[in-house]
């Protein structure tokens, strides 16, 4: 089969790999029919190269047709149309319990002290293959895979894989009040989207970003947008004065570790990314350096007594934050790999309303076979074309 593959920094192509076979009893196999480029699979472009094997198989954003199912998958059959979620999760461990999929104990990368195992996504996850493929094995299969309706195009569901659950999630931490306000910080795929699903809600939203497309994306569907392309802007008096002085209820980083800005920090990971793997990946598991811009303008933004969800990926050990002052503005603080499964079946039902009250059908800039990937890769790096969401179709 073909499948997209990390072969370097800056370096992915797509090569003829082997089909997946079932592997164990709790084993699925789809046929992919779309999958997503995810803002995550540029920190794999670059930033954690060092965890990265040449050949591994990227892609966490994937949906398509069930081909053939183990001995103990009897929630799912040949034909079945599912959408499979970035974290593998079985569903029955104390910690699925709780609803903390992104952290199932039957998964956890316990070899290097990370949470549930994820597709596509470095040794750090297990270095599960990912679903930017022809064919995909989905482990735990009994649980997962979400089924959805045929009918619809590809378009109405595969977001439920990522973009959507973690943006729900994202909300969901962010404790908005009724009637509240809350303003997210970047206006890439999940900014977007976030920013779409807190409209629905009824809350006031503000989208902070330097890229003109993605500002007029937000902006065309009632997000008061704040363009920080200007160093001279300061986002938080911006958005203070938008609130009375006061700062939104909340605040959403949807950026992570890779903030414009953070000159020092981008060097740091630059340098790390140089070294041998031996010595890079302890540097970057232990001492590694995040660019902090969103974060740090997140403290500053939101009122005193606000909650600061984070959904975008951070990796450093030794971040210097200012705690006193989230002390002081008594910050609440919530973060995390999105939990898909606890979020999904809340989400379905907006997925199949004719209205279509997300835009999940024209959310996507770019559909486009797995052969232009390198390409495109490179475009959602550089936030060129108009790139802000790519599915490919295998």
């Amino acid at each position: 089969m073909k499948a997209v593959t990390w072969q370097g920094k800056r370096d992915v192509r797509v090569e003829e790999v082997p089909d997946p076979v079932i592997e164990q009893p709790t084993d699925a196999i789809i046929r992919v029919t779309s999958s997503g480029l995810c803002g995550s699979d540029l920190h794999l472009y670059e930033v954690l190269a060092p965890f990265m094997t040449e050949g591994d198989i990227l892609g966490h954003e994937p949906m398509g047709v069930v081909e053939e199912v183990g001995s103990q998958v009897t929630g799912l059959a040949p034909g079945d149309r599912v959408v499979v979620p970035f974290n593998i999760s079985c569903g029955s461990c104390w910690m699925c319990d709780q609803k903390l999929y992104s952290q199932c104990e039957t998964t956890q990368v316990s070899d290097e002290g990370m949470g549930a195992a994820l597709f596509g996504y470095t040794k750090l996850y297990g270095q599960v293959p990912g679903g930017q493929a022809e064919y995909l094995r989905v482990p735990q299969a009994q649980f997962g895979p979400i089924k959805v309706p045929d009918g619809p195009s590809d378009d109405r569901f595969v977001y439920l894989s990522d973009v959507l659950p973690t943006a729900w999630q994202a909300l969901e931490y962010a404790g908005v009040p009724d009637g509240g306000s809350v303003a997210v910080i970047g206006l890439g795929p999940i900014g977007d989207m976030a920013c779409r699903i807190a409209l629905h809600r009824g809350h006031r939203v503000f989208g902070l970003d330097h890229v003109p497309e993605r500002l007029a994306r937000a902006r065309d569907r009632g997000v008061q947008t704040v363009d920080v392309s200007d160093s001279d802007t300061d986002a938080g008096d911006v958005v203070r004065e938008l609130t009375g002085g006061r700062g939104p209820d909340s605040v959403i980083d949807a950026v992570g570790m890779e903030a414009h800005g953070s000159t020092g920090s981008k060097i740091a990971q630059h340098l790390a990314g140089l070294l041998p793997d031996a010595v890079s990946q302890p540097m970057m598991a232990k001492v590694g350096l995040d660019r902090l811009s969103a974060f740090y303008a997140a403290i500053d933004m939101v009122r005193r007594g606000g909650t600061i969800s984070l959904s975008g990926v951070y990796g450093g050990q030794t971040d210097p934050l200012p705690m006193l002052t989230l002390f002081d503005k008594q910050v609440q603080l919530r973060m995390g790999q999105a939990n898909v499964r606890r979020w999904s079946d809340d989400i379905l039902p907006l997925l199949v309303d004719d209205a279509d009250p997300l835009g999940v059908e024209s959310f996507a800039t770019h559909h486009v076979p797995l052969s232009e990937a390198p390409s495109a890769y490179a475009d959602f790096q550089a936030k060129r074309n108009g790139t802000v969401k790519v599915l490919f179709k295998p």
